[in-house]
C-alpha cells in the first residue's frame, strides 16, 4: 500500500475516490438498511457514493454520488448552525456539548439532567435546536432547506413526503422526547407543530454531491459559497467540534479513531465530514452498523484520510 506523504493536489483526488470506490467494491458484509423506516428498508445496502468538494466549489465524485437519498441526522448540522448563526452562546444554556453515551433517541439522561440534552446530534439535542430555530424564523425546515439549496446550488432539493409521514408514523418516542423536554420549559413551541418541522427536516433528499457542497462553509471557517459568513471562525470550530465528539452516535470515539475528521452521519446512510482549511466529503451506502453508522461509509473515510494525510490529527 502506498501512503501519500503531502495532502494531494486536486488532481490527485479523483484516482483517490476511484480506489476507494473499488476497494470497497470488493467488501463484503456491507451491513443492513435501517428498517424501523419503510422508505429506507427497501434501499439496496450495497449502493455506495462518495464526493469530496473543494473550497471554491469545485467537486469530484465516484459510484452513485448523484444519487439522492435520505439525509436523515446529517441536516442536523445545518440546523445547529443556522441557529447558533441567530442567538449564539445562549443556545448552549439549551443543550449539552458532551457525547452522550448513550442510543440516539434515549430518554435516560434527560431525568437526571433536568431535561438538558448532551448534545445537537441526539434526537432530543435537535428536537430543542429546531424549536429554537421555529422561534427565530417560524418555519425551521423551510429555512434549513433554502440554505441546503442555496449552498448546494441545487434549487430541486426538497422534502420527501413519504419519509416523514413514515417517521411521524413511527415518531412516538421523539414525542415522548419533546414532551418531558417541555416538561421543564425546555421547548417553546407546541410539540406537533415540532415533530412536524423536525421530521420535515430528516426526510430532504440529497446527494453526495449537494451535501459535499452544503457543507463547504465548515471547511471556509464559517463562509457561505457566496462569500457571505454564516459564522464567526470560533462558531465554526464549535461545530466541527461537536461533530467529532458526537456526530457519529454512541461510535464517535471509534470514528475519530479511524477517519480523524469531524463528521455527521445519518441512518439513510450518509456520512458528511470536513478538513477545516481544504475540503469537505460525503459518503453513502445504506448498510448501517449495529450502532446506525454507514459500514461502507466509515470504511471510505478511513481509506481516504490513510491515503491522502488529510486530517485533523
Amino acid at each position: 500500500m502506498v501512503i501519500m506523504s503531502v495532502p494531494p493536489s486536486s488532481q490527485t483526488f479523483m484516482p483517490v475516490l476511484e480506489r476507494i470506490a473499488e476497494e470497497i467494491g470488493r467488501t463484503p458484509g456491507r451491513g443492513r438498511a435501517a428498517d424501523y423506516i419503510p422508505a429506507l428498508a427497501a434501499c439496496d445496502p450495497r449502493s455506495f457514493g462518495m464526493a469530496v468538494a473543494e473550497l471554491d466549489g469545485t467537486v469530484y465524485g465516484v459510484g452513485d454520488w448523484r444519487e439522492p437519498f435520505s439525509t436523515q441526522s446529517i441536516t442536523k448540522v445545518f440546523t445547529l448552525a443556522l441557529d447558533l448563526a441567530r442567538e449564539g452562546d445562549e443556545l448552549w444554556e439549551h443543550v449539552g456539548r458532551e457525547p452522550s453515551g448513550n442510543p440516539f433517541n434515549s430518554l435516560v439522561q434527560l431525568e437526571y439532567e433536568n431535561g438538558i440534552p448532551r448534545n445537537p446530534f441526539i434526537n432530543a439535542g435537535a428536537l430543542v435546536v429546531t424549536d429554537r430555530l421555529q422561534t427565530r424564523t417560524g418555519d425551521a425546515a423551510g429555512e434549513l432547506l433554502a440554505f441546503l439549496r442555496s449552498e448546494s446550488g441545487n434549487q430541486s432539493l426538497d422534502f420527501d413526503k413519504e419519509v416523514a409521514d413514515s417517521e411521524s408514523a413511527n415518531g412516538d418516542r421523539n414525542a415522548a422526547l419533546a414532551h418531558f423536554m417541555a416538561s421543564y420549559g425546555n421547548i417553546d413551541n407546541p410539540v406537533p407543530v415540532l415533530l412536524d418541522q423536525y421530521f420535515r427536516q430528516c426526510s430532504v433528499r440529497a446527494s453526495c454531491a449537494d451535501l459535499a457542497l452544503a457543507t463547504g462553509f465548515l471547511a471556509r471557517h464559517g463562509v457561505r459559497a457566496d462569500g457571505s459568513r454564516l459564522l464567526s471562525r470560533s462558531q465554526a470550530k464549535q461545530v466541527n467540534a461537536v461533530m467529532l465528539t458526537c456526530g457519529t452516535y454512541d461510535a464517535a470515539g471509534d470514528f475519530a479513531y479511524r477517519v480523524g475528521l469531524p463528521g455527521k452521519s445519518g441512518v439513510g446512510g450518509g456520512i458528511i465530514a470536513v478538513v477545516p482549511g481544504r475540503c469537505t466529503l460525503c459518503v453513502w451506502s445504506p448498510g448501517l452498523d449495529e450502532r446506525g453508522n454507514s459500514v461502507a461509509g466509515v470504511a471510505a473515510l478511513d481509506r481516504f484520510t490513510t491515503l491522502t494525510g488529510l486530517s485533523v490529527f
